[in-house]
Order: structure tokens, then C-alpha cells, then sequence
């Protein structure tokens, strides 16, 4: 994410991916700047997983079931936007643009890259 590229190789994928992407999701992210030739709705590939320096899951799975390293887990809590308008999917592209942010100034500012330091925000939807 552009947001913090200083700071993260982001990538995204879902526990449960629809697929494709739904139309709502890409006019959402043009609008808001962002490039959306290849995107595409994939699941998470276990050894992303185990690359990976965190986790952030918005699939609303508990961690503990959902990845072999729970402790690599953030959890945030978004509403899942599926079937909405576009009002909600902007909403929600804010909200997790802002937590990309907080997240990005933590990194940046030293923090731990991982959840388990008291930031734990629990569920929500990975579908796209």
C-alpha cells in the first residue's frame, strides 16, 4: 500500500475468497487512486504465511484456527461491504486506509510488527 511502502510489502489474499472482485471494490479503488489492472481474488497461500512478518486478518476467523502462527496475527474488525453501496464501500476503504496509517506510523516508530502488543482489533470480512 502506498501509504507505507517505506515500511511494508503488503499483499492481500482471503480465507475464503468470492473469486472475483467485485466491481464496487475496483470503482472504489480508482476513485481513490489506486491502480487495480491485476487484481484479482485469491486465497492466502500457506507459505505467505510463513514468509510473512504480520498478519492482518479481516476474514473474522479467530486466529488460532485460521493460521499456524497466531502470534503473527493482527485482527481488525471491518464491516464486511459485500452486496452494499458504494457510500459503505468508501466508508470501509477510509477506515482501512487510516488503520494502514496507524500502522505504518507504529513500524516506522519502532513498534513490534506483530498484534499481540495490545492492538488487537478483532473481526471482520476479507472478501473483496
Amino acid at each position: 500500500m502506498r501509504l507505507a511502502a517505506d515500511v511494508m510489502d503488503a499483499s492481500s489474499a482471503g480465507l475464503t475468497p468470492l473469486g472475483r472482485v467485485e466491481l464496487l471494490t475496483t470503482e472504489t479503488l480508482g476513485r481513490n487512486g489506486y491502480r487495480t489492472d491485476g487484481l484479482e481474488s485469491k486465497a492466502i497461500a500457506p507459505e505467505a504465511t510463513e514468509r510473512a512478518d504480520l498478519i492482518i486478518n479481516m476474514s473474522g476467523w479467530p486466529e488460532e484456527i485460521a493460521f499456524a502462527d497466531p502470534d503473527k496475527v493482527e485482527n481488525w474488525q471491518v464491516e464486511d461491504p459485500y452486496g452494499a453501496d458504494a457510500e459503505l464501500y468508501q466508508r470501509i476503504f477510509e477506515d482501512i486506509e487510516k488503520r494502514v496509517a496507524k500502522l505504518a506510523d507504529r513500524l516506522r516508530n519502532g513498534g513490534r510488527a506483530r498484534a499481540r502488543s495490545g492492538n488487537n482489533m478483532e473481526k471482520g470480512s476479507d472478501k473483496s
